[in-house]
Parts: C-alpha cells; sequence; structure tokens
C-alpha cells in the first residue's frame, strides 16, 4: 500500500466499485427484458481487471473474455458508450453492433470482448509482435479463464510469445468453474500457473480477492515485459457473483460457497484494508459510492435515450476498402 498515494487508493475504490454497480445494475436491465442477447457477469473480480490495469496506460493493450465489462472499466472505456452498446445503440462503443460479448475500444487499447474461449491468446502475440517490431514499450494483457487454460490457442499463445520473447502478460482469472465444470475436474496441474514451467516463463498464482496481491505480482510481470524480458502467466483465483450467464441457475454453487465469496469480496476487502490503516475516511469511500451509483443512472439514461443505428448502416464497419 505504501506505493500508492492516496489519491490513487481513492482511484482505485473508484473504478472497482464502477464495475460493481454497472454490473448490478446490467443484472437488473437484463431481467427486466431491455438487453438485448447475453450477458456474462464481472461482479466479483474487481481486485482482478483494476490490480492488472492499474499499470497501464492508453498506449498499452489488453484482449479480453465474453466477460469484459470489467475489463473495459478497468482500461478506461467510457461508461456511456459502454452502456448504450449493451442497449445496441448507435451511441455505442461499437456503434451499437458489438453488444456485451464483443465490446472493444481500440483508442483506449481495449481490443475486445470474445465470445470464442481462448481467442485472446493469438490477438494479444499479434499486439505483442507489434510493439517488439515497433521497438515501443508497450505491453499486452491477455485475460483468460481457468476454462480458456484447457484451450489449444492459449497453449500455442504462451509458447509463441516466449519464443518470440513477446511483450505479453497472460493473466488468468481462475473463477473456480468453466460454465459450470469444477477446475479441479478439468484441470490436471494444482495451480494453472504450474504450466509456465512448460514455457519457460515466470508464473505466479495469487488471490484475487486481494487488489494489492494482484497489484504486485501484475506490477512485476508487467514490467519484466516492458523491460523487454518476455511473457509471464499470473493465475488470479477467485470467484463471480453471478452465474456463467445471465439465467444461468447456478446449481453447481452451494450456500456455503456463497457465504464464502461474502467474506472475501475484494471491494469490502480493499475498503477495510485501507480505512484500518487511515489512509483514506469513510465519507470519502461513501461518497465515491454514492457517485458510482449516479454515473451508472445517467449512463443508463443515456443509452435509453440514444437513437437505434440507421438501417442503411447495417453493413459499415464490415469490409474495409482497400484502395
Amino acid at each position: 500500500m505504501a506505493e500508492l498515494s492516496k489519491d490513487e487508493l481513492l482511484e482505485i475504490y473508484e473504478c472497482m466499485q464502477l464495475i460493481r454497480t454497472f454490473e448490478d445494475r446490467v443484472s437488473g436491465l437484463f431481467a427486466e427484458g431491455k438487453l438485448p442477447g447475453f450477458v456474462h457477469l464481472y461482479a466479483g473480480e474487481e481486485a482482478i481487471a483494476v490490480g492488472v490495469c492499474s499499470h497501464l496506460t492508453d498506449d498499452d493493450f489488453i484482449t479480453s473474455t465474453h466477460r469484459g465489462h470489467g475489463h473495459c472499466i478497468a482500461k478506461g472505456v467510457e461508461i456511456n458508450p459502454m452502456m448504450a452498446e449493451l442497449y445496441g445503440k448507435e451511441t455505442g462503443s461499437c456503434k451499437g453492433k458489438g453488444g456485451s460479448m464483443h465490446i472493444a475500444d481500440v483508442d483506449k487499447g481495449m481490443m475486445g470482448a470474445n465470445g470464442i474461449v481462448g481467442g485472446g491468446g493469438p490477438l494479444a502475440c499479434g499486439s505483442g509482435l507489434t510493439a517488439k517490431v515497433k521497438g515501443t514499450d508497450q505491453v499486452t494483457i491477455c485475460f483468460f479463464g481457468d476454462g480458456a487454460s484447457e484451450q489449444g490457442t492459449m497453449h500455442e499463445a504462451m509458447n509463441l510469445a516466449k519464443i518470440w520473447k513477446l511483450p505479453v502478460v497472460f493473466v488468468c482469472e481462475n473463477n473456480g468453474f468453466a460454465e459450470s465444470t469444477p477446475v479441479g475436474y478439468h484441470c490436471s496441474a494444482k495451480d494453472i500457473s504450474d504450466r509456465a514451467t512448460a514455457y519457460n516463463m515466470p508464473g505466479f498464482t495469487v488471490d484475487g480477492t486481494d487488489f494489492f496481491a494482484v497489484h504486485e505480482a501484475a506490477g512485476e510481470a508487467i514490467a519484466r515485459a516492458r523491460q523487454g524480458e518476455g511473457p509471464s502467466l499470473v493465475e488470479c483465483k477467485g470467484f463471480r457473483y453471478y452465474g456463467h450467464f445471465e439465467g444461468d441457475a447456478k446449481a453447481y454453487y452451494t450456500e456455503e460457497m456463497v457465504a464464502d465469496f461474502k467474506k472475501r469480496d475484494p471491494i469490502g476487502k480493499f475498503r477495510q484494508g485501507v480505512l484500518d490503516r487511515n489512509l483514506v475516511s469513510e465519507a470519502e469511500l461513501d461518497k465515491i459510492d454514492a457517485q458510482a451509483k449516479q454515473t451508472i443512472e445517467d449512463a443508463v439514461k443515456f443509452a435509453e435515450e440514444s437513437a437505434y443505428p440507421a438501417l442503411e448502416e447495417c453493413l459499415t464497419d464490415v469490409y474495409v476498402a482497400y484502395a
């Protein structure tokens, strides 16, 4: 905590609270039938996205998953266009054409949520290679879940990133379930980070509900990448409050598991930690809570008042015309 200023701690708390408030509100909007398509919510994993992305700039890149709202917010994507995108409106981040599972903002280095499990690995190698060829110090973060860790694309991507010494950090968000399949059933390794040894890269496993643990591990891996030392694998073990998708009955969750989740809530842990050390005041955090709610309500209003894309826009942004 000592390396972070008071202003930085408040910004971190604000970002995590924005993610949680956004996701809780989206859950309600989906239940009301206001959002087209499916949504996969990130609540419970806030410390991972914010712990990692707090080291990044707009010039760095991230690749995301089908559970990408938290990554967007942590990377600095604006809230109003995000909400409008979920509504399918023309003011959305992707003009309403991407929706929840394909939301992106390249100007912020957010290369897109991805409906293909494990699809982010090759993309991350692409942006990593670009940075290496151009000689920049840009880093790419590849977020993926424990289920994606079994996909061949991820193994190929990690192998290639090491061979070419690419500035890519692979961040596994291990929330315990690949859809409804427990990680202990689908993964032979004790920790997914153990697999880093096979690719001769550093591997870490940290508590994904502890912002400071994630921040420290990610900071080390990102510094290595910026210095030209190649990729790392960081596994963050946590949980998600919501099901795999909205409408999931969550029959694989037990009451004991949910009670444990609440005890380890990442936002609650962060809040209590900074208060116990007198780094910020409760009034300052309460103010952020209220501001987050207002920000999300303003975003809902913005989205609902925005127009749908015009019919003639249907095929724009689909094909590129070459001269």
